[in-house]
Parts: C-alpha cells; sequence; structure tokens
C-alpha cells in the first residue's frame, strides 16, 4: 500500500514546467470520480464548491470539521492524490492553522491551499507577518507527521484588489517571497492572467506558480509556455454546474420544458461509475 508520504512525492514531482498539472476542482465525490474518470493526474477541492453544497457561503464560514469530513469523502473516491482548498486555514491563529492541517493529513490529502485574503477584517488581506506565522505553523504539522504536504500559498493581491495597480505586482512577490521563507512549495496568485504579468511572475518566483483560468484565459499549453506549473480551474464548475440547476428550474417553472437538461449524463453511467 502507498504510504501518504509517498502520495504526497508523486504529487510534488506533478508541479513541472514542462507540462503544467491541470486541475479541475470539485466538491463532491461524485465530481472527484468524474474528474479522475477522465484522466486527471490529481484531484483538488474548491473551498466555493465545497462550502456552497454544504450550505454555507465562501469565504471562512465553513466550519473545519464538515469541511474535512468532505476532504475524506473526496479522498477516499479516487486513487489519485488530492489537495485540499482550506481558505485561510479554519483557525483563528497558527496552532488552530496546524491543527487543519492535521486533520487534513488524516484525511489522506497530500496538498493544501492557504490563502492571505482576511474576509471579516478591516483590510483585504492578513498582514504578511501573521501569515508567515500560519504558513510556518502548517509546515511543521506537515513536518511533525513526516508528510511532504505540498503548501501552496495563496496570494490574493489581485483577486481582492489588494493596494494600488501600480504596487500590486511588487507585493505580490514580496508576499510570495515571505511565505516560500516560511515553508511554502509553491504560490498561487488568482485574478492574473495576462501573458506578461504571468510570465514576470514565473521569472521572480523560486517556486511552482499557479493560476486560476476561465473561459477566456490563455490555454494549459499557451500558460505552460510562459512557465506556469499549475492551472486550477477554482469556482468555474461549480458555478457551471449551479448554473444550470438555475436554468432548468426556471425553464420548469416558468414554460413547463426542460431543454436545459439535454446533455445531462446518463443515470446508468453516472450510477455505474460510482459503483466502482
Amino acid at each position: 500500500m502507498t504510504s501518504l508520504h509517498d502520495t504526497a512525492l508523486t504529487f510534488r514531482a506533478l508541479h513541472t514546467g514542462a507540462a503544467p498539472l491541470a486541475l479541475a476542482n470539485v466538491w463532491d465525490a461524485a465530481g472527484a470520480r468524474l474528474v479522475a474518470d477522465a484522466g486527471a493526474s490529481a484531484v483538488a477541492t474548491t473551498s466555493a464548491g465545497v462550502a456552497w453544497g454544504l450550505g454555507a457561503a465562501d469565504g471562512d464560514r465553513l466550519g473545519r470539521e464538515r469541511a474535512l469530513e468532505l476532504v475524506a469523502r473526496v479522498v477516499a473516491a479516487v486513487d489519485v492524490p488530492v489537495t485540499a482548498d482550506i481558505e485561510s486555514g479554519f483557525g483563528e491563529n497558527p496552532e488552530g492553522v496546524a491543527e487543519t492541517i492535521r486533520g487534513v493529513l488524516a484525511a489522506g490529502a497530500v496538498g493544501v491551499n492557504l490563502e492571505d485574503a482576511l474576509h471579516a477584517g478591516p483590510v483585504p488581506l492578513r498582514a504578511v507577518a501573521d501569515q508567515v506565522e500560519r504558513i510556518a505553523a502548517a509546515r511543521a504539522a506537515a513536518d511533525s507527521a513526516g508528510v511532504a504536504l505540498f503548501v501552496n500559498a495563496r496570494v490574493d493581491t489581485y483577486l481582492r484588489g489588494a493596494g494600488g495597480p501600480a504596487d500590486r505586482l511588487r507585493e505580490t512577490l514580496d508576499r510570495a517571497i515571505a511565505y516560500l521563507a516560511a515553508g511554502a512549495d509553491g504560490i498561487f496568485v488568482p485574478g492574473v492572467t495576462d501573458p506578461t504579468t504571468v510570465a514576470t511572475l514565473v521569472e521572480a518566483l523560486p517556486a511552482p506558480l499557479n493560476v486560476l483560468v476561465g473561459p477566456g484565459a490563455p490555454t494549459v499549453a499557451e500558460l505552460g509556455k510562459l512557465g506556469v506549473a499549475r492551472v486550477s480551474l477554482g469556482s468555474a464548475i461549480a458555478e457551471a454546474a449551479y448554473a444550470v440547476v438555475r436554468r432548468s428550474a426556471r425553464e420548469l417553472f416558468e414554460t413547463g420544458t426542460y431543454t436545459a437538461l439535454t446533455d445531462s449524463i446518463p443515470y446508468g453511467d453516472l450510477n455505474a461509475l460510482l459503483a466502482r
């Protein structure tokens, strides 16, 4: 049986400049099985999709226990490495983040996204010193467990519009370098897809760069040529899935028809996939 540490090493090896790790983020076991069946080399969760599916808003509103239970179900559904989006770490302080990391490892995941957004505060981002302590706590918890957990430090300068546009790149790089020094393994900068900025980030960072993509963004191959090591769809699949719910419900109630469901996966196919 492959150990958790060996699975973590396998996941780490997927982060290369030669071919970006493409992640189609999921929020339940069925989605995880579908993504793995499509040929994924790893599965990632989306904190937004997880929260929405469990009846909560995204942005540090979901409790740790419920989030970790979902991670465990996703891990159990697939035979590839799983990385979990744990928002800000589900902890008020560094020890709380460490406790979450221990729960992530117990659930069987080998990677985490840890963001520096401050959803309930007076400013959009945590202070660098605060986030450094939280990342260091995550690293120490994983190291104590003997697992090479991949800590993907999310820098939300662009996503949350922190600072002025002229200073945002410098702020992003300063935060990223500090997070790497604290024990992060990769840097995730959502909100940036323009080739010039992406190329600058790749060149300046001594670690794998993760970007968030969706319609209109460069292709995985194009981002790979820029040196991007990881590409994520984030909450986009969940948003599209819930759009089908809304369209089909409105059509049912307004016209009494069902055309929004034309491209559904047949019951037998989906049931058979979950019966494996």
